[in-house]
């Protein structure tokens, strides 16, 4: 490995503000915690200390019943449901915290935009700009339907879309400039009145006048993070996306996939360096490398014992039925298309070619490095060397025990080496996504 690697990012992929750790050992007492913010406290609290960029809140917005037409599998082992809206959660990490960014998911179908930009503004001021977006387009006509419509639009429309909302959005951040509010009391005026503007916004979806009565915001506009893999999702974060996260295998497609964000950034006349790109993670860490592989071990078999409630997660992802097929039969691809997540699918398949069901419901769907906290820090370091950057979203089954594995085992090596950061740089998320 070279010595004279740069420092790269570490974010944390805090996968559904639900009862993540429900089935799972070293859960504690989750259940009587999740409908209180105290957990999700403690979580932002641990992940400052170990100086990471952001804490991304995913989400949905509908009850599953992909596995064979029903909710009841969904609802009986707790698999996305229940959840709080990460909006409501994200006051209470930042109050918790002073530094961490914190990035709650916004379904582009869900609110106007006026009332998107109107709550971020709002979460950014009261932040002193450590807040950001995570924006999603929704995989799921049961997600839409909660909303008013019929179905959710066809893939690349969906990308028209949300690109519509985020300009529409940014039409209204930009309302006011940084300097609008003067506060003159000599000449008693608070705000510039020619520094503030409507946006007079029109396009096909969406139509707002403006401005936002809420002021100018501390970043401008709130960091947006965005996971696009096709082709249309991929143009679209690279156009307006501050953070990127990536879901590659292995470190090839990692470093294909983030090529290829930077030379889309380049074509449309943007610095691909504005532009972090994040490769999903999991860490199973161990004192020796013996424990770690008895963790993941363990973890396959709590998997195979649990094939329908794992199926039942790859169908609410990618939009298929599974649990009509055999689970002790080969998976067979043929005809298997669909307008959720293709690219969740696709990968599904390939990973899983010539195993049964069960099989592949018993394999990890995410990238995971089992050792000690050195053994997987020496891992990140030649996957960054090979990929070129921006670091790593890291995430896992979320317990007490996990993340105190990370903040006091994993990160701590990686600091010593000089790889991450041991303060923070900037004072808002922006700036601390752009420096180390």
């Amino acid at each position: 490995m070279s010595e004279n690697i740069k420092p790269f990012h570490l974010a944390f992929f805090l996968g559904g503000p639900h009862i993540q750790g429900w089935g799972y050992e070293w859960s504690g007492n989750i259940t009587d915690e999740f409908m209180g913010p105290e957990l999700y406290e403690m979580v932002a609290r641990e992940l400052e200390r170990g100086c990471l960029d952001y804490i991304l809140l995913e989400d949905n917005v509908f009850v599953a019943d992909a596995a064979g037409g029903k909710m009841d599998t969904y609802l009986k082992y707790g698999i996305s449901v229940p959840r709080r809206d990460p909006m409501m959660i994200a006051p209470y990490m930042l109050k918790a915290t002073k530094h961490i960014g914190i990035v709650p998911t916004i379904s582009t179908f869900a609110p106007h935009p006026f009332y998107h930009a109107r709550q971020m503004a709002s979460l950014d001021q009261l932040s002193g700009g450590r807040v950001g977006w995570n924006c999603v387009t929704g995989s799921s006509d049961r997600a839409w339907q909660n909303f008013g419509f019929d179905a959710m639009l066809p893939h690349d429309e969906r990308y028209d879309h949300a690109a519509e909302f985020v300009e529409a959005s940014n039409a209204l951040w930009d309302s006011w400039d940084a300097d609008a509010i003067v506060a003159d009391r000599e000449s008693n005026t608070l705000v510039d009145p020619a520094k503030v503007r409507t946006v007079d916004f029109e396009g096909k979806w969406f139509k707002t006048r403006g401005p936002l009565n809420v002021g100018p915001l501390p970043q401008g506009r709130p960091a947006m993070a965005q996971a696009g893999s096709s082709g249309r999702g991929r143009e679209f974060a690279a156009k307006y996306a501050d953070t990127i996260v990536g879901d590659g295998r292995d470190n090839e497609s990692s470093k294909a996939y983030r090529d290829n964000l930077r030379e889309l950034a380049v074509g449309i006349g943007r610095d691909p360096d504005e532009i972090q790109f994040m490769t999903l993670l999991t860490p199973i860490l161990g004192a020796t490398q013996g424990e770690a592989d008895e963790k993941a071990k363990s973890l396959e078999a709590h998997n195979l014992k649990m094939a329908p409630q794992s199926l039942a997660l790859i169908s609410k992802t990618t939009g298929i039925d599974f649990s009509r097929f055999p689970l002790d039969e080969e998976l067979k691809a043929e005809g298997l298309t669909t307008e959720g997540t293709q690219k969740s699918l696709d990968e599904f398949l390939a990973r899983n070619k010539g195993k049964t069901l069960r099989q592949a419901a018993a394999r990890p769907i995410d990238r995971r490095w089992v050792g000690t906290p050195e053994t997987v820090a020496d891992r990140m370091q030649e996957a960054m060397e090979y990929i070129g950057g921006d670091g790593f979203l890291l995430g896992g089954v979320i317990t007490r025990r996990f993340i105190a594995e990370l903040v006091d085992g994993l990160i701590p090596v990686l600091q010593r080496r000089g790889l991450t950061r041991k303060t923070y740089a900037g004072k808002t998320l922006r700036e601390n996504l752009r420096t180390i």
